[in-house]
């Protein structure tokens, strides 16, 4: 049970984040009706969830929820402003009631209780008079309801488990319990004809099926939403009773002359089919097809698997050839099966329907396969993916240590092997790295959320511009750089963009706008977080740090670098403290994390138009192609996506920076900045590097070429150690120390730049 809880909390979560983001969509546009019904349908998927679990209170929640969405699917209420902050409200509560799930928790807390009692007084408000004697569960938007719906009637359920669904934590019971919320279980027989000898007998698998007499008012959508956690994992049949083939067939036959004649959509238009039991019929009709010439007709197919019953398909087929008809008249029309061709190949249906032996469903193309590619979707614990990557690691360094024993032992065969050995190993580690690679667009889609509530604080009238969605990032990193977003977004917010009125007065349009980009450049992965404000006040940015004492008074000082003074501990500009800024801290923290991370954080403002942070971070954090070099005795391992080319460094060389054919090209000797011991190599080499488009030279003693380098982090000894980002284990057992490269790039064109640039602005008293 904790294991199905665990898999209904996730899965809950991802329903709950479309549930919000259909809410700000309906609410840029009302008239959308489809958002609705993505609303709806998160919030039912949810509470179907929550009865599986026995988690009364979230379920009890949810179907108040799902009124007023019935509501508001229906056209009897319209999607105000208000409704749509209460139902944003109803989101973020019930996040707090799935956290309370997941920790185990029977009982919730008073703060959470009163919170839930508010809020259900004001869904019963906004609700009309007539959700009191609503059904709790409403069909979905794309079945019309046959006219006889609300009175309830028996059907026939045919279920038979499939023998992994007790391991993978499902309880059958479960799931029978929860069908009385629908109505009543007129009568119940277990099936027992796939069970074992009891020497054959596994305790955890499960041979059981059930066949059913439900009496109920839902209809066939919410019958079948009861399974959908076990779905792939059981064979379901749903058979309407015979009082409802007459609605059916009256629907059919309202169906208008301009639909397509397809039987399998006029019958889910109708409501007499769901999704899943076409795209079941589909599949096996493409089976059929693979193996014989002339495959049966689907709704043959549909009938044999006891999806609905042969009168309705007889009616779906004689309007069918009606509206072919029609459209003869004015254009060509596709063959339509014919009437006697499906008539001779149905079987009446017996009540209630025996038992479908076990059968293997094959994909079906175009339509069934987008379907069932979710199922195709394995979840895997992050703990187990990380271990991967441990092992990977540790392999990636025994097959450098392999390779540098082959190449000392002199074996032609032997060093063949180690490098076939060598480009499977490489191989190994970039497929292993790519599983945890995740689009960044789920973590820019949340600030949505967040530049709607806080525009409506702050009494602004923001948009969010969304860029990038698709770039991949490595998931750990994915999840450690959201506050640093969060902190630069609400600080664009607050700071950045100006009130209506100050727009307006400088010629810009009253709504601002904050922009979320992401984009691939080297070896690293640029997100940029800007906005069309007024940008960075410098000059008050300066008074500021020399008032506080971060600067002296008379040091001149380049816009970068008073631009960088913000993200100086403690440091703030704002006139007053809000719930958003003013208390100093946010922009160090930002600085910090993204240090941490192994990135770089810059600022580009312009006065009057806005201004952009920049952040840079590596692809990975666990394994990198490196180019290995070495000054002295010590090695160090420069990542292999920044270096551009190596050169040789001419000699008696006294400047520090080159003639790169016509560009300067400022460097660094690495003996000198890390005051290495030793006399320098007669030939050195340089380095070339580029990073934020930017080309430094990093002078070293010899070149040793590529080298898969597993990244090991620096113990807290090293923490404040500048220039190093990490270190690495080589073949012959040493440590490698990985070179920062920004932090050496900007290292070195800052001295370019202090030696060519005119003298900067001062600060004016």
């Amino acid at each position: 049970m904790d294991e199905l809880t665990g898999v209904f909390v996730q899965e809950s979560r991802e329903q709950l984040a479309e549930m919000e983001a259909g809410l700000l969509a309906l609410e840029a546009n009302p008239e959308e009706t489809s958002d609705i019904n993505a609303i709806f349908r998160a919030a039912h998927t949810i509470k179907g969830g929550a009865g599986v679990v026995e988690c009364s209170y979230l379920e009890s929640f949810t179907h108040k929820v799902e009124n007023l969405l019935d509501q508001l699917r229906d056209g009897r209420l319209s999607p105000s402003e208000m409704r749509i902050n209460l139902l944003l409200d109803c989101a973020d509560h019930i996040g707090l009631l799935l956290d309370a799930l997941e920790q185990g928790e029977t009982t919730l807390s008073t703060s959470v209780i009163d919170a839930d009692t508010r809020l259900r007084e004001r869904l019963e408000q906004e609700s009309a008079p007539s959700v009191a004697s609503a059904s709790p569960a409403s069909p979905p938007p794309e079945a019309v309801a046959p006219v006889g719906e609300n009175a309830p009637d028996i059907w026939y359920i045919s279920v038979r488990f499939g023998e992994d669904v007790l391991r993978h934590g499902m309880d059958p019971i479960a799931f029978l319990r929860f069908l009385t919320t629908l109505g009543d279980i007129r009568e119940l027989q277990t099936l027992a004809d796939t069970m074992p000898p009891a020497e054959q007998m596994d305790p955890e698998a499960c041979y059981l099926g059930f066949e059913i007499c439900l009496e109920t008012s839902a209809g066939k959508p919410e019958i079948e939403a009861v399974f959908d956690f076990v779905r792939d994992e059981c064979e379901l049949h749903i058979l309407p009773p015979h009082s409802r083939s007459e609605d059916y067939i009256a629907l059919i036959n309202a169906l208008p002359d301009d639909e397509r004649p397809l039987l399998g959509e006029m019958l889910l238009r109708a409501g007499a089919l769901t999704e899943s039991e076409l795209l079941i019929g589909l599949n096996s009709q493409e089976l059929a097809k693979a193996y014989t010439d002339n495959s049966p007709p689907i709704g043959a197919i549909l009938v044999e698997h006891k999806s609905v019953r042969p009168e309705v398909v007889e009616a779906a087929i004689q309007r069918q050839s009606a509206i072919q008809q029609a459209q003869q008249q004015t254009a060509p029309a596709p063959r339509v099966i014919e009437h006697e061709e499906v008539s001779a190949q149905i079987e009446p249906v017996a009540s209630p329907p025996a038992v479908v032996a076990d059968g293997e469903h094959h994909p079906a193309p175009a339509k069934a396969r987008a379907a069932s590619s979710e199922a195709r979707m394995l979840r895997v614990q992050a703990e187990k993916l990380d271990r991967l990557i441990d092992l990977v690691g540790e392999l990636v360094i025994a097959g450098a240590s392999a390779t540098e024993l082959a190449r000392q032992s002199g074996a032609t065969q032997l060093v063949e092997a180690t490098s076939l050995l060598s480009r499977l190993v490489e191989d190994i580690r970039d497929s292993a790295l790519q599983l945890r690679m995740v689009q960044i667009g789920e973590t820019f889609n949340r600030f949505n959320r967040v530049v709607r509530d806080v525009s409506h604080e702050l009494g602004k009238d923001i948009g969010l511009v969304i860029r990038g969605g698709e770039t991949e990032l490595d998931k750990s990193l994915i999840e450690k750089v959201g506050d640093p977003l969060m902190h630069l977004v609400r600080n664009a917010m607050d700071h950045g963009i100006e009130s209506q009125e100050k727009r307006q007065a400088a010629g810009k349009p009253a709504r601002g706008r904050i922009e979320l980009n992401a984009y691939h450049d080297s070896s690293s992965v640029v997100i940029e977080v800007s906005d069309d404000g007024g940008g960075l006040p410098y000059d008050k940015i300066l008074a500021k740090a020399v008032a506080q004492g971060l600067v002296p008074a008379n040091q001149s000082l380049t816009d970068e670098e008073i631009a960088a003074l913000i993200f100086r501990p403690g440091f703030s500009t704002a006139d007053r403290v809000s719930n958003l800024s003013g208390r100093g801290v946010g922009l160090d923290v930002v600085a910090r994390n993204i240090q941490a991370l192994r990135g770089t954080v810059e600022i580009k403002s312009k006065p009057g138009q806005g201004s952009r942070f920049v952040i840079r971070l590596p692809l990975t954090l666990a394994i990198i192609d490196g180019f290995l070099t070495a000054v002295g005795k010590n090695y160090f391992i420069v990542p292999l996506d920044t270096v551009v080319e190596c050169i040789e460094l001419p000699t008696h060389c006294d400047r520090e920076y080159l003639n790169l054919r016509g560009e300067v090209l400022p460097f660094l000797r690495l003996r000198d900045e890390f005051e290495l011991e030793g006399e320098p190599s007669t030939r050195q080499s340089v380095v070339v590097v580029q990073y934020a488009g930017h080309k430094v030279g990093l002078v070293v003693d010899r070149l040793h070429g590529e080298f898969q380098t597993v990244i090991k982090p620096l113990g807290p000894l090293f923490r404040h150690l500048r220039g190093i980002g990490g270190s690495t284990i080589l073949g012959s057992g040493e440590v490698g120390l990985i070179l920062d490269v920004p932090l050496l790039a900007r290292r070195a064109s800052r001295r370019e730049a202090r030696s060519f640039e005119p003298a900067p602005r001062a600060h004016k008293h």
